[in-house]
């Protein structure tokens, strides 16, 4: 079997309970004002990362910080980390613009993300 590439981790995503406070500190820890701001999410991008404040946890219910993997083919990884013992958390969908992602559970319970740019 031939493994897909990975990019690295180049997104966070940081479930927050006061997104407006949130933002202030993000703010201040990277030097920058967002580039997406909304009511359901603030991202900022600096130096190749995306750090995204995601209020309440999302849909997902996140509750703790979640990496992102990026990848050039998420299902063929998927397939990969899950033949190797990873459980699916939350299966492939699209969240605008044709990126995809995905998170799985690893052996120990850590929640990893996956994500692909079309």
């Amino acid at each position: 079997m031939t493994a897909s590439s990975t990019k690295g981790i180049k997104t966070v995503l940081h479930p927050v309970s006061d997104l407006a406070q949130a933002r202030q500190v993000y703010a201040a820890l990277l030097g920058t004002e967002p580039q997406i701001e909304g009511t359901y999410y603030i991202g900022f991008d600096v130096e190749g990362q995306h750090i995204g404040l995601v209020p309440g946890g999302g849909p997902q219910g996140m509750t703790a910080p979640v990496v992102y993997w990026h990848v050039d083919d998420i299902e063929a990884k998927l397939a990969e980390v899950t033949a190797a013992g990873a459980v699916i958390s939350e299966p492939v969908r699209n969240v605008g613009e044709g990126r995809l992602v995905a998170t799985i559970t690893d052996p120990d319970g850590n929640v990893l993300g996956l994500l692909q740019d079309r």
